[in-house]
C-alpha cells in the first residue's frame, strides 16, 4: 500500500505531554498583570477598544477618534485621528521623573573596556544631536527612509529614535548581514543615506564592518538606487578602526560631524498613529526579502503593553533582552517597548561565550539583572559549553524570557533549574517579525508554564488552527495544523513596503472567502508556522510550513539561499535543507547539481560556502555542501526537497514513488551517508516532531 499524501497542515503529531511548572508567589505578589479581570477585558467581546488599555501607557497629542479602522481591509488601520511621537515617549516623558536614571547599560565585548550607563537625560541629548544632524546635514523629512546597518553598540537606538523623532522611516540591516544583503535592502527601500559603523567587536576581534558599505552601496546603485551620504560611527571615538578607506564627498564620520549640533534641540514632529516608523525586512520563500512595514502608534502602544504585562518589567527593574536590534526582538524588546515604560535596558556587544561561556552570568550578577530573555540557540549553547557556569554567580532573575523559535523540553528544563535557580517565572513566547510583539506566552503570574509550550494566546489575540480546507482542528486532537489569528491586532504590520499584493497574498489570502468583506472575521492572518493546540488550550508551535529554515532564530529562505549558491558559475541547480544542530537548532545543508561536463571538486563546495557568506551573511553558511549528479525531481520537475531532507538528517526520504528519477535517492544517500560518517557527522535519534518537521519541509503536493 503506498503511503498516504498528506498536506503539512494535517500532520499528526505524537509527544509526550509535558508536566507544569508553578510562577513562584514571591513573582506573583509585584506582578504588572496580577488582576485576574485582565483576561475578561480583553475578551472578544471588548474587543477591538480593549487594546486602549494599551495606548493608554502612551502619551499623545491627540486622541483618536476610531480604534480600529477596517475600510480597507485586511490593511488595518489603529487609533486613527490620534497623533504622537514614539521618540518623545520613549524618552522625553521619563526626564521630569527619571533624569538621572540609567536608559541604557552598554557592555562592551572585550571585559577590559569599561561598561557605559546612559542616563535618560544623556540619552535625550544623545537622540536630539543626531536628529538635528539628520534634519540639518542629511536632509532628511518626514516619510523618508534611511538605512543602518549597525551593530550592538548604543548609537543604533541613538540612531533609531533620532530618526523616530523627525518622522524619518529606520530601516535596520542586522551587522552580521553581509554588504550585498544591505545593498538589496536599500534598493527597497529607496534609502539616499546609508548610516554604518567603521568596525566592531565580535569573538575578540575588532571586524572590519565599514568595508559593507562600499560593497552595498555597489549593489544598491546597481538595482537602480543611489546613496548620497554614508555616515560612519566611530566605534573608538576620535579613532578610525576601518582598514577600508573613506570615498571623498560620499563617507562621513558621525563623531565629527556632530561636534556642529552639540547641544541642539529638536522638536519631535507630531505623527499620525498610522504613520510607519520603521521597516524590519524578513525571509522570505523567495529570494527577495520582504519589508514589514510597521506602524507608530499601534506598534508602540502593542510593545509597551506586551513588555508591561507578559515581560514585567517595572521603572526599577535591570532588564536584559540577549537579543540583535538588528531583528524584531531587539526593536520590540530592547528599544521601544522597554524606554516607553522607562526601563533600563541592558546592552551587550558580542557573544554570548565570549571570553568563556561564564559571561553572561558575570555581566548579570555585576549589574544586578533581573529580567533576562534571550533565544533557545543561546540557551542550548550556554547548555553545551558551560552547564555548571550558571551557580558560580550570585545573581537572582526574577523573570525569564524564551524567544525565536520554539524550545525543547529538556532545554527549558535547564533553564528553568541551572539559568534561573528554580526561582524565575519562565515565558516561551510565539511571534514573528511581521507581528511587532508576542501572540502566545503565558501570562507570567497567573498561567502554568509546560516545557516545549508557547502557551495560551496572549491578551486580545484569538487564535485558532486551521487545515488546508479551512476546517478548525479541534483541541486536544493530536493533529497539527496552519496556526492563525482569527483578528487584527495593535502590533500587527500595516504591509509589505512597496508590495501590498504580497502582503495580502502571503498573509491573508488563504482562508478569506469574500475578498471585498470590510469584516475583520472574513480575514484570518496565516502566519506560516505549523501548530497544534493541547487539551488544556496550550499551542505548541512545530516551525515553519513553507520553505523557511530557522537558524539561531534568524529565518532564512531556502530561495535565498539558493539564489546565492546559483551565483556559482559552475553550478546548474540547487536545494536547501535544514538538518537538525543540537547548537543552533537548524543548521543548512545544500545540495548542488554541477552544469554539465564539469566534475565535482573542494574548491566548487568553498566558492558556494562564501557565495552565500557574501550575499546573506555567516549566519546562513552551510554545514556541508553536497554536490550530487541530480536532485530527486517530480515529473513536472520540481526538487522533491524533503527526500534530501530527510537525507541529511538520516531519517527516511519518504515516498519516492512519484519522483522521476527514484534511482538517484540511493546513490545520494549513499554519498551523504558515508561523507558524514566519514567525518565524525554521526546520526542521533530524533523526536517525533523533528521527524515530522522533516517530512514536512518543502513537500510538493
Amino acid at each position: 500500500m503506498s503511503e498516504v499524501q498528506v498536506s503539512e497542515a494535517e500532520i499528526a503529531v505524537h509527544w509526550q505531554e509535558e508536566g507544569y511548572f508553578y510562577p513562584p508567589a514571591k513573582f506573583i505578589g509585584q506582578a504588572n498583570a496580577n488582576d485576574p479581570a485582565i483576561r475578561e477585558r480583553f475578551a472578544e467581546k471588548n474587543f477591538p477598544e480593549c487594546f486602549k488599555e494599551y495606548a493608554d501607557l502612551l502619551t499623545w497629542d491627540k486622541y483618536w477618534h476610531t480604534t480600529l479602522d477596517t475600510s480597507k481591509a485586511p490593511f488595518w488601520k489603529w487609533f486613527v485621528g490620534g497623533k504622537l511621537n514614539a521618540s518623545f515617549n520613549c524618552v522625553d516623558r521619563h526626564l521630569a521623573k527619571y533624569r538621572n536614571k540609567a536608559a541604557f547599560v552598554w557592555v562592551p565585548e572585550p571585559e577590559d573596556q569599561v561598561t557605559q550607563a546612559i542616563t535618560y537625560q544623556e540619552l535625550y541629548r544623545r537622540v536630539n544631536e543626531m536628529a538635528a544632524l539628520l534634519r540639518d546635514y542629511c536632509g532628511l523629512k518626514t516619510g523618508d527612509r534611511v538605512t543602518l546597518h549597525l551593530p550592538m553598540v548604543p548609537d543604533l537606538p541613538v540612531t533609531m529614535l533620532a530618526c523616530a523623532r523627525l518622522g524619518v522611516i529606520h530601516s535596520e540591516v542586522f551587522g552580521g548581514f553581509s554588504g550585498a544583503a544591505c545593498g538589496g535592502r536599500i534598493a527597497d527601500s529607496q534609502s539616499k543615506i546609508l548610516i554604518t559603523m567603521d568596525a566592531y567587536y565580535r569573538n575578540g576581534e575588532l571586524l572590519d564592518h565599514k568595508v559593507k558599505a562600499d560593497e552595498a552601496l555597489a549593489v544598491a546603485e546597481k538595482e537602480g538606487q543611489k546613496v548620497d551620504k554614508v555616515l560612519i560611527w566611530q566605534r573608538h571615538a576620535g579613532t578610525y578602526s576601518s582598514k577600508t578607506p573613506m570615498v571623498k564627498g560620499r563617507d562621513f564620520i558621525v563623531n565629527d560631524v556632530l561636534q556642529e549640533y552639540k547641544g541642539k534641540i529638536v522638536e519631535p514632529v507630531s505623527m499620525p498613529a498610522e504613520a510607519p516608523l520603521f521597516l524590519m525586512y524578513t525571509s522570505g520563500t523567495t529570494a527577495k526579502p520582504k519589508g514589514a512595514q510597521h506602524s507608530t502608534g499601534g506598534y508602540l502602544s502593542y510593545v509597551a503593553g506586551t513588555s508591561k504585562y507578559y515581560q514585567d518589567i517595572h521603572p526599577e527593574d535591570t532588564y536584559w533582552c540577549f537579543a540583535d536590534i538588528g531583528w524584531i526582538t531587539g526593536h520590540s524588546y530592547i528599544v521601544y517597548g522597554p524606554l516607553a515604560l522607562a526601563a533600563t535596558s541592558v546592552m551587550y556587544e558580542g557573544v554570548p561565550t565570549y571570553p568563556d561561556p561564564g559571561r553572561p552570568w558575570r555581566i548579570a550578577e555585576r549589574l544586578g539583572v533581573n529580567i533576562f530573555h534571550t533565544a533557545p540557540t543561546t540557551i542550548r549553547m550556554l547548555r553545551k559549553l558551560g552547564p555548571d557556569e550558571p551557580k558560580k554567580y550570585n545573581y537572582h532573575f526574577k523573570h525569564m524570557t524564551t524567544v525565536g523559535e520554539p524550545i525543547e523540553p529538556e532545554v527549558w528544563r535547564w533553564y528553568h533549574h541551572s539559568v534561573g535557580k528554580d526561582e524565575a517565572v519562565i515565558v516561551d513566547t510565539w511571534w514573528q517579525t511581521e507581528n511587532g510583539g508576542f501572540l502566545c506566552s503565558t501570562l507570567p503570574a497567573f498561567d502554568k508554564m509546560k516545557p516545549g509550550s508557547a502557551g495560551p494566546p496572549v491578551l486580545g489575540i484569538y487564535p485558532t488552527i486551521l487545515d488546508e480546507q479551512g476546517n478548525e482542528v479541534p483541541r486536544g486532537s493530536g493533529k497539527a495544523g496552519n496556526i492563525c489569528i482569527r483578528n487584527p491586532w495593535p502590533g500587527i504590520f500595516q504591509t509589505v513596503w512597496g508590495d501590498p499584493d504580497r502582503f495580502v497574498s502571503t498573509y491573508y489570502a488563504k482562508y478569506n472567502k469574500k475578498k471585498d468583506s470590510t469584516d475583520w472575521r472574513d480575514w484570518p492572518y496565516f502566519a506560516g508556522d505549523g501548530a497544534l493546540q493541547a487539551e488544556d488550550g496550550y499551542f505548541r508551535i512545530l516551525g515553519r510550513v513553507d520553505d523557511v529554515i530557522n537558524v539561531a532564530g534568524h529565518r532564512l529562505g531556502t530561495k535565498e539561499l539558493e539564489s546565492a549558491a546559483l551565483t556559482v558559475d559552475e553550478i546548474a541547480e540547487a536545494a536547501a535543507v535544514p538538518v537538525i544542530d543540537d547548537t543552533r537548532g537548524r543548521a543548512v545543508e545544500m545540495y548542488i547539481a554541477l552544469k554539465p561536463g564539469l566534475k565535482p571538486d573542494k574548491q566548487i563546495e568553498d566558492k558556494v560556502s562564501a557565495a552565500i557568506d557574501k550575499l546573506i551573511g555567516k549566519i546562513a553558511r552551510p554545514k556541508n555542501v553536497w554536490i550530487v549528479p541530480d536532485m530527486p525531481k517530480t515529473r513536472s520537475g520540481k526538487i522533491m526537497r524533503r527526500v534530501i531532507a530527510g537525507i541529511s538528517n538520516f531519517t527516511s526520504p519518504g515516498d519516492i514513488t512519484t519522483l522521476a528519477n527514484p534511482e538517484i535517492v540511493e546513490t545520494i544517500k549513499h554519498h551523504v551517508e558515508s561523507e558524514k560518517v566519514k567525518s565524525g557527522q554521526t546520526p542521533r535519534e530524533l523526536s517525533q516532531a523533528e521527524m515530522e518537521e522533516i517530512k514536512a519541509f518543502g513537500r510538493v503536493e
